[in-house]
């Protein structure tokens, strides 16, 4: 039951959405069965066309999404640690957080063109960011008496950044990571939509113009599953990268 119970609120919404479908309350191309998408789901993964579209959209989301994590924990440490630096990026930061950054997109396309380059480059602009604020507050939160006590026994910068900074501000810096893996995949398909192209988006896209129905909701359950395993297999990541800490250690019974 413990292992079934997170699943049934899933099986619930499977089932009414088949019978709503199936109840003439709703034509099928306004809604089509549940059935019918699975149908169609299947169809595409024995043509391939499910395989291409989403090793494409997997391929531009993680590359931007490693470009982020690369560029912002380094950045985030900077800013956190170095005055000039955090004088010089935080307005841009706290000025960029908030911006949807979508409104980029016209002009990435005129420099970049409708190619991966543009894609990936729109998923950097958005991942970054919550990569960003979550190292900056990381570092900024470390206890000053573990830097004055590394410092006493000797530790370089280099080593401090090591064995004292890095490992305190993981956790966090994994929960913008978390943070930004989902944002990655969402500006992805977001940009599909509007470049078109191979990719989940530009499927779902190309069946709305040629009035698919169950094409533009198969393309709506594919991008839910690959969301809900990309976001499990990043908290999987998450346990196993942090064994040592306090969170990964089992509750305390009474």
């Amino acid at each position: 039951m413990t292992w079934l119970a997170p699943w049934l609120p899933i099986a619930a919404l499977a089932i009414a959405w088949e019978a709503f479908a199936r109840s003439g309350a709703v034509t099928p191309f306004m809604l089509p069965a549940l059935s019918v998408v699975a149908e169609r789901i299947g169809a595409d993964a024995a043509s391939g066309e499910l395989w291409s579209n989403l090793g494409a959209t997997l391929y531009r989301s993680f590359a931007g999404f490693f470009i982020a994590a690369a560029a912002g924990i380094p950045l985030g440490v900077l800013v956190a640690r170095n005055r000039f630096a955090r004088w010089l990026l935080d307005p841009v930061i706290s000025a960029g957080f908030p911006m949807p950054k979508i409104a980029f997109l016209p002009i990435i396309t005129l420099w970049l063109g409708f190619h991966d380059v543009s894609k990936i480059t729109m998923v950097v602009l958005d991942a970054i960011f919550p990569v960003v604020t979550a190292a900056i507050a990381a570092t900024a939160a470390i206890e000053r008496e573990l830097l004055w006590s590394a410092r006493n026994f000797g530790a370089s910068e280099r080593d401090l950044l090591r064995e004292v900074v890095l490992p305190a501000a993981s956790p966090q810096i994994f929960t913008g990571l978390q943070v930004a893996l989902p944002i990655a995949l969402i500006v992805d398909i977001v940009a599909e939509m509007k470049m078109g192209g191979v990719g989940l988006g530009g499927a779902m896209i190309t069946a709305s113009r040629f009035a698919d129905s169950p094409g533009v909701f198969a393309g709506i359950v594919e991008i839910a599953l690959a969301g809900y395993v990309l976001v499990r297999l990043m908290a999987l990541l998450r346990r196993r990268m942090l064994l040592w800490h306090p969170e990964a250690l089992a509750p305390a019974t009474v």
